[in-house]
């Protein structure tokens, strides 16, 4: 199949319009990478090219990595979906229903956003004055103390996007497992796929040499570089490529049965986890 031409083409076209300074794409069918490449720039002073390895934050793809964790542990039985968050973390969410760990991966806890994630951002890259000083998942649980003040629903009945709760989900996964959650998905997820440029903390993107550069669009629309915002990781903090997604992609296609002979969990947990990963 010729993934070139139009689509290449399109590409490149809306890469213009919206001044994107680079992507890569990639196209899997039947478990392997068919089609896969880089357009634009990784860095634009040093005119480097992006490519199909080069690295990017995944942002909030993050989460189905956090859910596939917890889903690892339900089926060790280590946990259950229908279990208390504050069997494990001490706060009260909801004063009008329990909050399970279900109602966290679903977005139904009924808290709305309380915008941790987005005055982080913005104070970590200087988007604005707001300075808001979380370092650890700890300091967000701090943060939310008071969560249970803003709840507007029952849990289960509507949807809200929630960045905090896949940040308690992480803490979640560090305590039952006894590891850190960022060493429980690299060993239980990251390693068994093969994805050995998927990174979480700052030192070893620094030693990767195909990163590419986060940019700024300002109002003049020009490419300002910035930086990405590394701290808290189970609702945001993953960088990976192309070619490591691909791997990933193709085990959740199979619903978590075998991809080179590598399971990670079975086909029926994942598939009562629909709309979650």
């Amino acid at each position: 199949m010729d993934f070139g031409g139009e689509i290449e083409e399109f590409i490149l076209s809306k890469i213009r319009e919206s001044r994107l300074p680079g992507l890569s794409i990639g196209v899997v069918r039947n478990d392997e990478l068919v089609y896969a490449k880089g357009f634009g720039f990784r860095d634009i002073d040093k005119g480097l090219p992006a490519t199909p390895r080069t690295i990017y934050g995944i942002g909030s793809i993050t989460k189905s990595f956090t859910a596939l964790a917890i889903l690892r542990l339900v089926e060790e039985d280590r946990l259950s979906l229908e279990d208390p968050v504050d069997k494990y973390v001490p706060i009260k969410l909801n004063p009008m229903g329990t909050v399970t760990i279900h109602h966290l991966l679903t977005h139904s806890s009924g808290l709305p956003a309380l915008g941790y994630a987005e005055a982080y951002i913005n104070g970590v890259l200087g988007l604005d004055s707001n300075w808001l000083p979380l370092a650890t998942p700890e300091d967000v649980l701090a943060f939310m103390r008071n969560a249970a003040d803003w709840a507007v629903a029952r849990p289960g009945e509507r949807f809200f996007y929630l960045n905090e709760g896949y940040v308690i989900l992480g803490l979640i996964i560090k305590r039952v497992s006894g590891m850190p959650y960022e060493d429980f998905v690299r060993e239980k997820i990251l390693k068994p796929l093969g994805m050995a440029r998927t990174y979480f903390m700052a030192e070893e993107v620094l030693k990767d040499p195909e990163v590419a550069i986060p940019y700024i669009i300002d109002r003049e629309g020009n490419h300002v570089p910035s930086k990405f915002p590394f701290g808290i990781t189970s609702d945001g903090g993953l960088l990976s490529n192309v070619v490591d997604m691909a791997r990933y992609v193709s085990t959740l296609i199979n619903r978590g049965g075998e991809l080179n002979g590598v399971r990670i969990v079975g086909r029926e947990l994942i598939e009562t986890a629909r709309g979650v990963i």
